[in-house]
C-alpha cells in the first residue's frame, strides 16, 4: 500500500522579506516626494521674494532647481501644488520654466474664469492669449466688458485728448472728438466680443455663461445702433458673425445650466435660445435676458418658448416681456417652483411696448401659491410714477427695488405704496436721481405729515439696505430711521449732498449739526457712519447698470 504524504514546499529565498521590502520601497518613495516638496516650497519663496533682491533670487531658483530637479517633476504633482496657491502666485511661479508654465492652465486649475475687461486695445492681446488657453475648457465663464471715459472730456479709447480747438467751434469739435471716441469704443467691443466666442464655441463642458456690456449706456434711447454702429458695421456682418456664433454655442452646449446675458448691444436674437437642445433647455436652472435694445414690440423669449425651460429655479426679463401668459406658465404644475425673479423696466421698453400684457394681481397670486418661496427684485429706470402705480400690484413678493432717474422723479406717493405693501418682503430699497443742478433736489416729503422714508423703515421690518442719492433727505428723518431699524439695517447710503439740515438744527451755536448727525446715526445703527462723501466710490450710484447685474447674479445664486 502506498502512502502520500503532503510535504511542505521550501519557500524561496527572499520570500519572507518580500512584503516588507515593500513596504520599505514605498516609504523611501513617500520620503523623497517630501523633500521635493520641501525643495519646491523654498522655491516658491524664492519667487515671491522682493523684486530688489534679484541676483540672489536667481541663484537660490538655481541652487533648489538643481537640488530638487524642479524641471523634472510630475506634471501631476505640479498641478496638484498649483491648486492651493492664489492666482497671482500660480502666475509667478508659472515663470520659473515651460514646463511649469504648461503646467499652469490645466483645466483643473481653472474651473471658473471671471474676467472684467476695459474696452481698449490693450486688453485685446491679453484676452486672446487666456482665451485660447481656457476658452475650450472653463466650465463657468463669466465676462464684464467696461468701456471707461468714452463720455469724458479726457483722452477716451483711440482718441489723443485735449480740448476743442476754440478756433475751428468749440461746440463742433468737441462732439467730433465724442463721435470719434464712440466708433472707437464700438469697434474695439466688437472684437472683444468675437475673440470671447471664437474661443468657446466648441466648449462642451460649459455649464454657466454670463455675459454683461456696459456699452449700452452709449445707445441714448436705441439711437446708437442706427448711427454709430452702421458706422462701425455697416454691412453688419460683425453682428451676424457674433449672432451666429452665439448660436452655435448654445447649439454644441451639452451641460448648460446658467445662462445670462446683459446689456450686450444685439448678442441676442428672439430666435437665438431655439438654438438649444429640448434637453438642454429642460435642465436649465437660470435665465437671463436683458436687453432694451429689442426693436418694435419683439421680444427674446416668448410664453411658447418658456414652456421648455421646466426647470428654472431663477429667471431676469425685461418687464414689457413678462407677460400674463409667462406667468401662467410659470405657475403650471410642469414646472418647477420658481424661486428668484428679476425684472427690468425701462422707459425706452415701456415707449415702444405695451404694459398692457403685464400680468394681473391674480397671476401674481397663482404664482406666489406655486413658488411660497419666490421673491422679486425689480429695477426701474426712469418710469412715470403713472406707470409704477401700474406695474406694482399688491400680490407682488418684492424683496429688491431700485429706482434709477435721470429725468423723472419718484414721487412719495410710490415710496408710500412700496411700505404698504411690501411690508413683509422688502429689504432692499434704493433711490438715485442723477440730476446735473444739485441746487435743489425732490423732496419725498413735502406737504406731507410723515416722511415717506420714516414710514418705510418703520413698515418694513426686514429692511437691510438703503441707498439714497438725489432726494432730500432732512437729518432729523434720517436719525429716525436709523433708530427704527436698528443694527438690523446693514447698509445705509446717503450722499452729503442729499443731507439737509433745519434752520433750526442751523441756528443752534452750540451743537454742530455735521457732528451730531454722524453721531445719532452711528448710536442707531451701532456701528460707525457717514455720509458718502465721493459717489465715484459706489457703483450702485455711479453704475447702475452694472451694479443691477451683479446684485440681479448674486440675488439669483442666493437659493
Amino acid at each position: 500500500m502506498l502512502l502520500f504524504l503532503s510535504v511542505p514546499q521550501p519557500r524561496p529565498p527572499g520570500a519572507r522579506t518580500r512584503a516588507g521590502a515593500a513596504r520599505l520601497v514605498r516609504w523611501r518613495r513617500l520620503r523623497l516626494r517630501l523633500q521635493q516638496l520641501r525643495r519646491l516650497r523654498g522655491l516658491l519663496r524664492g519667487l515671491r521674494a522682493r523684486p530688489g533682491a534679484g541676483s540672489r533670487r536667481r541663484e537660490r531658483m538655481a541652487l533648489c532647481g538643481q537640488a530638487a530637479g524642479a524641471a523634472s517633476l510630475p506634471s501631476e504633482l505640479i498641478v496638484h501644488i498649483f491648486s492651493f496657491l492664489p492666482a497671482p502666485d500660480r502666475l509667478r511661479a508659472s515663470a520659473s520654466c515651460s514646463h511649469w508654465r504648461e503646467c499652469l492652465f490645466y483645466p483643473a486649475l481653472w474651473p471658473q474664469l471671471r474676467i472684467c475687461l476695459r474696452v481698449s486695445p490693450a486688453e485685446q492681446p491679453r484676452l486672446e492669449f487666456l482665451m485660447r488657453k481656457c476658452g475650450w475648457f472653463v466650465r463657468e465663464l463669466r465676462v464684464e466688458f467696461a468701456a471707461e471715459n468714452y463720455l469724458s472730456g479726457g483722452g477716451g479709447p483711440g482718441d489723443g485728448g485735449g480740448a476743442a480747438d476754440a478756433g475751428t467751434g468749440g461746440e463742433d469739435g468737441e462732439a467730433l472728438q465724442l463721435s470719434s471716441r464712440w466708433l472707437e469704443v464700438l469697434r474695439i467691443y466688437l472684437e472683444l466680443v468675437l475673440c470671447v466666442l471664437v474661443s468657446i464655441r466648441n466648449n462642451r463642458n460649459l455649464q454657466k455663461f454670463s455675459l454683461f456690456g456696459d456699452i449700452s449706456v452709449l445707445q441714448q434711447q436705441g439711437s446708437l445702433s442706427n448711427t454709430y454702429l452702421s458706422k462701425v458695421d455697416p454691412d453688419g456682418k460683425k453682428i451676424k458673425q457674433i449672432q451666429q456664433l452665439f448660436e452655435e454655442i448654445l447649439s454644441n452646449s451639452r451641460q448648460l445650466k446658467w445662462l445670462s446675458c446683459g446689456f450686450m448691444l444685439e448678442i441676442v436674437t428672439p430666435t437665438s435660445l431655439s438654438s438649444l437642445s429640448n434637453s438642454i433647455a429642460s435642465t436649465m436652472e437660470h435665465l437671463s435676458l436683458l436687453d432694451n435694445n429689442i426693436p418694435g414690440n419683439s421680444t427674446l423669449i416668448t410664453a411658447v418658448e418658456l414652456e421648455r425651460f421646466v426647470n428654472l429655479h431663477s429667471l431676469a426679463l425685461d418687464f414689457c416681456d413678462f407677460t400674463a401668459e409667462m406667468a401662467r406658465v410659470l405657475s403650471d404644475s410642469n414646472h418647477v417652483p420658481l424661486q428668484r425673479l428679476s425684472l427690468l423696466v425701462h422707459n425706452v421698453s415701456v415707449m415702444h411696448k405695451s404694459l398692457d400684457n403685464m400680468p394681473t394681481d391674480e397671476h401674481w397670486k397663482d404664482l406666489s401659491r406655486k413658488s411660497p418661496s419666490l421673491r422679486v427684485y425689480i429695477m426701474a429706470f426712469d418710469i412715470k410714477s403713472e406707470d409704477m402705480l401700474k406695474i406694482l400690484k399688491p400680490s407682488i413678493p418684492l424683496e429688491r427695488i431700485h429706482f434709477d432717474s435721470y429725468i423723472t422723479c419718484v414721487s412719495g406717493a410710490i415710496v408710500d405704496l412700496i411700505s404698504r405693501q411690501y411690508d413683509k418682503f422688502l429689504t432692499h430699497f434704493i433711490l438715485m436721481n442723477d440730476v446735473i443742478d444739485t441746487s435743489g433736489f425732490p423732496d419725498l416729503s413735502d406737504n406731507r405729515n410723515e416722511d415717506p422714508l420714516v414710514l418705510l423703515a418703520w413698515r418694513c421690518t426686514k429692511l437691510s439696505l438703503l441707498a439714497i442719492h438725489g432726494y432730500t433727505v432732512w437729518a432729523h428723518n434720517l436719525i429716525a430711521i436709523a433708530r427704527l431699524r436698528g443694527s438690523d439695517l446693514k447698509v445705509l447710503e446717503v450722499t452729503e449732498e442729499s443731507v439737509d439740515f433745519d434752520q433750526g438744527e442751523l441756528a443752534d451755536q452750540d451743537v454742530d449739526p455735521v457732528h451730531n448727525l454722524i453721531e445719532q446715526v452711528s448710536l442707531g445703527l451701532g456701528q460707525p457712519w457717514h455720509a458718502v462723501l465721493d459717489i465715484e466710490s459706489l457703483s450702485v450710484f455711479t453704475e447702475p447698470n452694472r451694479h443691477f447685474y451683479r446684485e440681479m447674479q448674486s440675488f439669483s445664486e442666493d437659493i
